[in-house]
Order: structure tokens, then C-alpha cells, then sequence
């Protein structure tokens, strides 16, 4: 699959590159990227290179793209969003979303529009053609749940030890988007996620 761009007037989504390996290095030195993802802590800049030469690329090779999120062309990285593999992905026609955002640009409400975006992109058939987009999220990542409800997902549940972080079983929530989705904000999640 050839790497795309993505983009509206206030971001764009491309491919991240060797040149953005330093400043990936530096926005996943947050406390709070760390403390959501499965992303080794502390991340250090080798960590950075094998993200983009062995996950970038190969997923830009097959059907899970990731894209850095810029304020502009030839921006500096802000943030990082994927599409992979779901955990419970059984066909070509779901996949997994994941992103992360440096807290410098949180609350802007750019990470939705990423998501729309990415979304959009995904579920045209002349492009990945999936029929379902999963989010997971550690549960009490409010932030991340936030912005999945914003862009349409819907909540499908909490899954008890459903993920692995640097070796402890944790809680995650889970919800879903289904090419039939609008894409405005799903108003069926439970109170307090």
C-alpha cells in the first residue's frame, strides 16, 4: 500500500520519517503518553528508529498505516495515529486505532479531526475498504475515550485483563465504528468512561 497523506485546514497526517525520529523521541518522553500506551518507558531514541523503520514501514506495506500528525506540511510531529491489527480481528475488513498526542496541542480538539480523517480514509473502498474501526483504551483514560466518542465510536464495553502493558494485565475499555456510522459524537457510552 503506498503512504498517503491526510489532511484539513488545521492538520495533516503523513507518514513519520528518519527526520522525525528526535522529536518522536522527545514528545514520548510525557509522562502521560507512557502511562496510556504500551510504548516502552523510558523511551529512548533507538526505540524511536525501530518504530519507523520496522512499524512504519512495514505497516505502510501491508494494511496498517500510521501517520504523524502535524499542525502543517513539514510541521514538527505533535502526534502519532495507526491503524493496526485488532485483537480481535478476524478479516481484511477491520482494524485497530491508536494514537498519542504531545500535551502541548491537547485540548484543540485536533486528535478528533485526526480521527475523522483517518476514519474517512479507511472506510473508502477504493482505499483500505474496512467495515469496523476498533478503539481499546487502558480503562481511566478519559482523554482517549473522549476523543473516541467525539469522532462516532461506540461503546461496547469493559474487557477485564484485556490488554498487557510492559508485562501487567490491565482493564481496557472497548468500543467500536462501523462504516454505516455518522461521524458525530456517539452519545451511548456509560457515565464515567
Amino acid at each position: 500500500m503506498d503512504p498517503q497523506a491526510l489532511w484539513n485546514d488545521a492538520i495533516r497526517l503523513s507518514p513519520p520519517t528518519v527526520h522525525d525520529i528526535d522529536t518522536i523521541t522527545a514528545c514520548c518522553q510525557e509522562p502521560s503518553i507512557g502511562r496510556w500506551t504500551t510504548m516502552p518507558v523510558p523511551y529512548q531514541r533507538a526505540d524511536a528508529e525501530k518504530f519507523v523503520y520496522d512499524i512504519v514501514t512495514a505497516g505502510w506495506a501491508g494494511r496498517s498505516p500510521t501517520w504523524a500528525l502535524r499542525l502543517g506540511e513539514g510541521a514538527p510531529v505533535v502526534g502519532m495515529i495507526g491503524l493496526g491489527p485488532s485483537e480481535t480481528r478476524r478479516d481484511d475488513a477491520s482494524s485497530e486505532i491508536g494514537f498519542w498526542m504531545s500535551p502541548a496541542v491537547r485540548g484543540r480538539g485536533l486528535m478528533t479531526q485526526a480521527v475523522n480523517l483517518v476514519c474517512r480514509a479507511a472506510f473508502d473502498p477504493a482505499w483500505l475498504g474496512l467495515e469496523r474501526i476498533e478503539w481499546r483504551a487502558i480503562a481511566g483514560n478519559h482523554a482517549s475515550a473522549a476523543v473516541a466518542r467525539r469522532a462516532g465510536f461506540h461503546y461496547e464495553g469493559l474487557l477485564r485483563g484485556g490488554c498487557v502493558q510492559r508485562g501487567v494485565r490491565r482493564d481496557s475499555w472497548i468500543a467500536g465504528r462501523l462504516f454505516t456510522d455518522p461521524p458525530g459524537p456517539a452519545t451511548d457510552w456509560p457515565a464515567g468512561v
